[in-house]
Order: C-alpha cells, then structure tokens, then sequence
C-alpha cells in the first residue's frame, strides 16, 4: 500500500511553487514529518514533511517543475528501514563472483561520492557548497540523520587550505586557456524572479522619490559601547543599531502616519501599528522578514527578532508567516559598505528607509571643524502618498533621535 505526498499549503495567495530539490532517494527509509524534498516559493524555501514513516517511492515530478498546491510529487510505500536497506545490500553483494571486471568497479563507485546532486542537501547548504567548492560526500553532518548543515559546511571550508594543497598542482590542468571568454546559464529561482517582479511593478505603479539626511551616530556609538556588555549579559543579545533605528521609525511614524500607510484602491489605509519588514540577506538574494508591533517592542525584543531572522535567513528555514505583512521597510546596505543609495519601496508599503556605512567625516559643530562618525540616512517613498514635507519631516526626526536618543524615552 503506498501513500500520496502532496505539495502543502504554501501561504495565503501562493498557488504553485518550483521543486527545488529531492532530500530522499527512491528506496530509501523515511520517517514521519522526514523532510523529502525543498519547495521554492515566491518567497521561501520549503521542506515537504512525509506523511507516513516508510520507503521512498518513485517520484511523479523532476527537479525544476513547477507544482501546484496539493498536487501529488511522489509515493511512500509501506516497509522499514530494514526493508529498504536490504535491496541494496543484495544489489552490493550480487557483483562479488564476477571477478574478472573487478578492477574499474572502485572508479565507479567513488564518482558518485563526490557528487553533490546525489546528497540531500537543503537549498542553502547546497548553495554553500557551490560558492566554497567543497566536498560534501566529505563532510560529516551534524544535522539530523547526518545531512549537513550550514556550520559543518564552513567549519569544513576553514579547514580545506591544509587538504588542497596537493590538489593545487592539477588544477592549471583544467583551467581555461588565458583570455578565453566563458558563458555560463543559470536558470533564475522563483525566489529571484518575484523580487525581479516586484520591483519593477514598484517602479511601474509608485511615483517613487527619494530625500537624503546625513545622521551623527557619536551618542549612539557611545551608548552602545557603554551598555553593550551589560545589554547582552541580561538579554542574551547584542546590542546594535537596529533597535535605535526601529525606534526611532516608530516614534517618527507617530508625527508622520502617513510614512506607515498604503494606497489600497481608491482608499488610504492608516495603521496604529509599526510592522517593520527587515531586509536581511539570503542564500537565494534579499528577503524582508516582519518584526510585528515593533513599536510597543523594548531594544532588546527587537534585537532578538531580528537576529532570530537573520539565523533562519541564513539557513533557510524562514517561514511564510515570518514574511508576510509589513507597513514598512529598513534596509541597512551599510553592512556591505554602501556610502549611499535610494533604495525601492516593497510594496504594497508606502515608503523605505535606507540606512549606510559609518565614516569618519568632517563637520561643522559650533563654529569649529570636528571629525564626527557619520552616515547617510535615505527615505524612498510613494510621492502619490507622501508629501516632501512629509518626508523630510519624518526623517528629521528619526535623524534626531538618533543624534539624541534621550529623545527615544521622552517621546519627543
């Protein structure tokens, strides 16, 4: 008796996703809620769980095709791990007598051990692979019944310069001639094509505009460095910018509620409500997780949530309940280095604060010239919404409380 395995409910208006990857092999033993293959969505990556604990059967869709929601993608038939792992024993067993060949069989059985399309690897471990050429069939994991995790990836990564060192001498080998010119196709994910979509839609529908503001970050660098200690201690937590900054949206957003609505129809919808959409980077590109009623949250429940996404981002075990909604968006390009951008709204949001790289700059303070660690502050907004008195008003104020967070506790 076999059971179906079918694509599972993705989130609210998602209808279809691309099969990014099978985890098991037809065959092999599976356990309930096992994950069997990754989903690409929209948005995120998805596991599909087994129904019932059993042997992997065969599968009713390739790698690359596109599914729809409760669409049947594969079989459990019933059996055991015993079940399972005794065809293959035989299967091994079976060629023994046949001496004669013997001697190509160990080429032949390496090849698929350095394989990494033959390991089941999560999205963001196999992307992890790629990106540091390493072996996988070499890695132990660490993660449930051995597959590997991003860590093991890394810390294999670390200690790779030591074992590449004989494999160095080949590689010129198989390098390309010099100056030869190389082409190389990759098919875009479902994940690169909606942010590709959505921007542009952005561009398309917002009548987008951006204003400038430079911030003095001394009280806050100040304030960081003398609490971070005692911060992470009682809270678990580091202390970073990002808290000061949703703060400060939070407290600006109350003068200025236009910054925090959008345009639905023919109707503005106003909230009482800060959900700030986080921009943090991805194995698969950008994705802008929901810190939820960030304005009634303390420093250190934002700093939690946003290092909680940025773990998941990073392992790619986000959720579609972590990425929907939003009323606004921080994007911090200064951890890349950027000295200065105009970042695109993510709509439906009305408008997006941009934040950049702290450098010593020169400025004037009371008639003398001072070296004062500055950054650039960029608010892009839908100007069919927001007024330039608006938005320059909203971002004088999240630049003052940042050059003054006592500001932050009176609510000025």
């Amino acid at each position: 008796m076999s059971t179906e395995v079918k694509v599972p409910v993705l989130g609210e208006s998602i209808t279809e996703a691309t099969l990014g990857q099978w985890l098991k092999k037809p065959g092999e033993a599976v356990a309930a809620d096992e994950p069997i293959a990754s989903l690409e969505t929209d948005k995120v990556a998805v596991e599909v769980p087994a129904p019932v604990a059993g042997i992997m059967g065969a599968y009713s869709v390739e790698e690359g095709a596109t599914v729809n929601v409760g669409a049947v993608i594969a079989s459990i038939e019933e059996g055991s791990a015993a079940t399972a792992t005794a065809a293959p024993a035989a299967a091994a067993a079976a060629p023994q007598p046949v001496a004669t060949t013997a001697a190509p069989a160990p080429a032949a059985e390496a090849a698929p051990a350095g394989d990494a399309s033959d390991l089941p690897l999560s999205p963001a471990v196999r992307r992890l692979v790629l990106e540091l050429g390493i072996d996988p069939s070499k890695i132990k994991g660490s993660g449930k019944d051995g597959r590997l995790t991003k860590e093991d990836v890394v810390a294999a990564a670390k200690a790779a310069p030591a074992e590449a060192s004989p494999s160095a001498e080949t590689a010129p080998a198989k390098a390309a001639p010099a100056g030869a010119r190389q082409e190389e196709r990759v098919k875009m994910t479902r994940l690169r094509q909606t942010i590709a979509k959505r921007l542009k839609s952005a561009q398309e529908t917002a009548a987008l505009l951006t204003t400038f503001n430079d911030c003095d970050m001394s009280e806050v660098i100040a304030t960081r460095d003398k609490y971070k200690e005692l911060f992470e201690k009682k809270h678990g937590v580091r202390l970073g910018f990002m808290g000061f900054f949703t703060k400060a949206v939070a407290l600006a957003a109350r003068d200025v509620p236009a910054v925090n609505a959008q345009i639905q129809g023919d109707e503005i919808v106003y909230h009482n409500y800060l959900d700030v959409s986080v921009a943090v980077s991805a194995p698969n590109g950008l994705v802008v997780p929901v810190v939820r009623n960030a304005d009634a949250m303390s420093f250190a429940e934002i700093e939690k949530a946003i290092a909680d996404f940025g773990a998941k981002a990073k392992t790619g075990s986000l959720t579609m309940d972590d990425m929907s909604g939003g009323t606004f968006t921080i994007s911090n390009g200064g951890v890349f280095g950027s000295l200065m951008s105009t970042p695109i709204i993510n709509p439906p949001q009305s408008a997006v604060l941009g934040l950049h790289r702290i450098e010593d700059r020169p400025v004037v303070r009371n008639g003398a010239v001072v070296v004062r660690p500055m950054m650039y502050l960029a608010l892009s907004y839908d100007h069919r919404l927001i007024d330039g008195r608006e938005a320059v008003t909203f971002l004088k104020i999240v630049k003052e409380a940042i050059e003054d967070p006592a500001r932050l506790l009176i609510d000025l």
